[in-house]
């Protein structure tokens, strides 16, 4: 496979024209427990605003609303953005915009952001860029939260590469509070 990067928006746009959950967010038992062990990890029971980078079909988002009293999602893709849009109907808290990270980065200032397995779609060229537009919009006592899966990913970077970078990226301004390697992923809170 060519390596991928989220600025590659045809080739998300083919992905879910193909299958509408290619990661299978809404049935795997892997993300299920991933998902269980992400929200554990929350430094704060509460959040003003958040935000999630690769939010796709809004499955994690969902989780996350009540958590914030804002959250924005945000897919390179539009397809998915319409069923993030169904998943998260009754939530009025929570909206969605396409927009391509880092270029297209949103205005407002977060105490929450989660990667979840996206940093190394946004490629090792954009990953200190993304961590300079993370440093203009951070709350104070605000929380990054990197998932990475540690198998293939098809970019040119996997997923422990890709968290280095960022930690490394953001090491000025962000600490690691939290660090857990499962099996096929790994979780680090910077804060």
């Amino acid at each position: 496979m060519n390596a991928v990067h989220a600025a590659d928006r045809d080739y998300f746009d083919r992905l879910y024209a193909a299958d509408p959950d290619p990661w299978r967010f809404t049935t795997s038992a892997y993300e299920r427990a991933k998902y269980a062990v992400t929200l554990a990890a929350l430094p704060s029971r509460r959040f003003a605003s958040g935000l999630e980078i690769g939010c796709s079909i809004g499955v994690l988002t969902r989780l996350l609303a009540p958590y914030c009293e804002r959250l924005l999602g945000l897919d390179v893709s539009a397809a998915p953005l319409i069923r993030a849009r169904q998943t998260c109907a009754d939530q009025r808290h929570v909206s969605f915009r396409q927009a391509s990270i880092p270029q297209q980065w949103p205005d407002g200032r977060f105490d929450l952001v989660m990667l979840s397995e996206v940093l190394y779609f946004i490629g090792p060229e954009n990953i200190p860029v993304t961590a300079q537009r993370l440093r203009g919009c951070l709350l104070p006592g605000a929380a990054v939260v990197l998932v990475n899966w540690l198998g293939d990913t098809g970019t040119v970077c996997g997923g422990d590469a890709a968290a280095e970078l960022m930690l490394s990226a953001a090491s000025g301004f962000l600490t690691r509070r939290l660090h857990l390697r499962m099996p096929r992923y790994r979780l680090d809170v910077l804060t």
